[in-house]
């Protein structure tokens, strides 16, 4: 009869052990959800502002389910949420994965698109966008970058609804692009080192033909053809000046219009 109590006891005490151990182990560990629970909750985020919590959800579809219903379209997805999370360089990273993994997606021009516009955004920064801070004078590889990927976006695309969003911000990257490159010419000029300036100045006019800062380039060029004693130089320029730019002042703005965001979208979300 002891022995009978002393087994039932010893049962107990194992089973209730037992039970503590499952518990903290499930404490531990995410309970496994369904892929279309994962996504709504990933909809429900991003409809509320709530990116990082999006890209968690979208990222264990990505996981999970890499095969499954909802799988392309997450990854589509993660572009626009890590763009919209300001973390540009995994947006990049995102829509060259799904460049590569679903060349004739549907969407796959939206991936290119935001590919391109991920490269460069750093004017989005509150600091450059409500201060008098000139980007022009900043880092512009990544704008180079930008720009030579929505290019490639733009000549394989030509009929997607976001190419009109792309050409304009190509001439903001444009105008941008040659005021960095005249930026150096000024300095160039400041130190009378007048080869240096034209090779800039030159290489707007040649190269970005269509910027908002030709004027300004062959301005630079006639000042340092002048000290330099460039005559014939000079008067070739001073003749495409007065053909083009009659009665133009000099003092011309290095302001660019402003870049509008409001065009993001996400592509159209899967049916349910």
């Amino acid at each position: 009869m002891k022995d009978f109590k002393k087994n039932i006891k010893t049962l107990i005490f194992g089973l209730f052990l037992t039970l503590i151990i499952a518990g903290c182990k499930s404490d531990g560990e995410e309970i496994e959800q369904p892929e279309k629970i994962y996504y709504d909750q990933a909809q429900a985020r991003m409809s509320s502002g709530n990116y990082f919590g999006a890209i968690e959800s979208l990222e264990a579809i990505d996981t999970r389910y890499p095969f499954g219903k909802y799988a392309e379209q997450a990854q589509i997805e993660l572009i626009y949420a890590h763009f919209m999370n300001t973390e540009t360089e995994a947006a990049h990273s995102a829509a060259e994965k799904f460049i590569r993994l679903h060349p004739r997606h549907p969407n796959i021009d939206y991936a290119y698109f935001m590919k391109g516009l991920s490269s460069y955004t750093r004017d989005r920064d509150l600091l450059i966008r409500f201060t008098d801070t000139d980007i022009s004078n900043r880092d512009v590889s990544g704008a180079k970058a930008s720009f030579a990927e929505l290019t490639e976006f733009i000549t394989r695309f030509p009929d997607s609804q976001y190419v009109s969003y792309a050409k304009q911000r190509n001439i903001y990257l444009r105008n941008l692009i040659a005021k960095s490159e005249l930026s150096a010419a000024d300095y160039y000029l400041t130190i009378d080192a007048h080869v240096g300036a034209i090779r800039r100045a030159n290489y707007v006019i040649e190269n970005i033909p269509n910027s908002s800062e030709n004027y300004r380039a062959l301005k630079i060029l006639e000042e340092s053809y002048e000290a330099l004693g460039y005559t014939e130089l000079l008067e070739d320029v001073r003749q495409v000046l007065s053909s083009n730019y009659l009665g133009k002042e000099s003092n011309q703005t290095s302001r660019t219009r402003e870049w509008s965001w409001n065009f993001l979208d996400r592509p159209d979300k899967k049916d349910e």
